[in-house]
């Protein structure tokens, strides 16, 4: 005799560049709401993971690094905060839901979610104009401030704001990561903004690995026989450059301090970042829009779970903002070196324009916040149907 199904509470959100299957803790299984072996298997049966063919048919995953992630939104166990956010990026061919990271573009929805989800206070949202909703991102244990758009009482997910990577406008959410250097760590884990990495097959390459947003290992596009105005097919439709991008992440997770040893990177997918900086230089984009090389200060292209990501991912995008402030690293010599509060990078879908506060402080770099704008919005909502374990 077989089982029904079982019917989640869930709702499907677009977040920046990626989308994901949003809960609210309360509304998960018993079992589920402890981390732990039924919270994993729940969600990679949502996303529809493992899938050895790697299409997601059987769930709501779109077999993608951007959109094979899932989020579940608590009550504050801190002061001052209004929800917090527990990230989940699941695996597409494997059992495992990776949960050492955050998600930047998700963080968007998350604000709205938290208004709409009945977490935010009823006086803390205007009739019109903007709430701010404080985060506590549980993952790396760090605030997140989101301004969220409201419009008779309600998120306003509508709207003229365009972002490279988004097909259609919505509305801006302004998104401020605080003291975005993750974990409890220095921001620069080898005391250095430029390090000699030695990669087994690849000799030594400089990187400046730097602990904001998400771990993250920058690269020089020349370095490694690229310009920086790759699109995803020529990356991704090469195995051996994506073995080449995985020996080097997992170098730099060695040198990271991330893990003992290379072999425990396949069982850490999501962190650290690989990205890759260029000097400016004019391309097209995917959806086929020009770039000149005077629409961006720098070209940066990143890896995310082993593949090239269509856009940036959020999380990579506040390194960007934050290594760009701090004059030596690669990713601000690229952009022209010096002092830099803010800077515009090409992506492959486009660009983006991001900004960072940091300041040195008896040698060590610290940064208050990194600052970028998104969009959000609801996909659908209701139940997701799952075969009960």
């Amino acid at each position: 005799m077989h089982k029904p199904q079982i019917k989640v509470p869930a709702t499907y959100m677009r977040g920046g560049t990626s989308k994901g299957v949003f809960f609210r803790l309360q509304d998960l299984p018993e079992a589920a709401q402890v981390p732990g072996k039924a919270r994993d298997e729940l969600l990679l049966r949502v996303i529809g993971s493992p899938d050895p063919y790697q299409k997601h048919t059987d769930g709501m995953g779109g077999a993608t690094s951007s959109t094979s992630k899932t989020v579940i939104l608590a009550a504050p166990t801190q002061p001052d905060h209004d929800v917090d956010y527990l990230f989940g990026q699941v695996s597409i061919d494997k059992p495992f839901v990776d949960w050492s990271g955050n998600c930047g573009n998700l963080s968007a929805a998350v604000g709205a979610f938290a208004i709409s989800g009945g977490f935010v206070s009823a006086d803390r949202i205007p009739e019109n104009g903007v709430c701010t909703v404080r985060i506590w991102q549980a993952n790396i244990r760090k605030t997140i401030i989101a301004h969220v758009p409201i419009t008779n009482g309600e998120v306003q997910e509508t709207g003229d704001f365009e972002l490279d990577g988004v097909a259609f406008p919505a509305a801006e959410i302004k998104v401020e990561f605080m003291d975005p250097a993750d974990g409890e760590g220095a921001m620069f884990p080898t005391g250095n903004l430029v390090d000699d990495l030695d990669v087994p097959g690849l000799g030594t390459l400089q990187a400046t690995m730097i602990n904001a947003g998400i771990p993250t290992i920058f690269l020089n596009a020349g370095a490694i026989g690229f310009k920086g105005t790759e699109l995803q097919e020529v990356i991704n439709g090469d195995p051996n450059v994506l073995a080449m991008f995985e020996t080097i992440r997992a170098a730099g997770a060695v040198k990271m301090g991330l893990i003992q040893n290379a072999e425990e990177a396949a069982n850490r997918q999501h962190t650290p970042k690989v990205a890759f900086v260029g000097d400016p230089a004019g391309y097209t984009s995917s959806s086929g829009k020009k770039i000149a090389m005077e629409d961006v200060d720098l070209l940066v292209r990143a890896l995310s779970m082993g593949k090239l990501h269509h856009a940036m991912m959020g999380t990579a995008a506040v390194a960007i903002a934050t290594a760009a402030a701090i004059p030596g690293t690669l990713v601000n010599l690229a952009a022209g070196g010096g002092n830099r509060t803010e800077v515009t990078f090409g992506h492959p879908s486009g660009t983006l324009k991001v900004g960072a506060e940091a300041v040195e402080q008896d040698g060590e770099w610290t940064a208050k916040k990194a600052i970028m704008s998104r969009s959000a919005r609801v996909l659908m909502e209701g139940w997701v149907r799952v075969p009960e374990h």
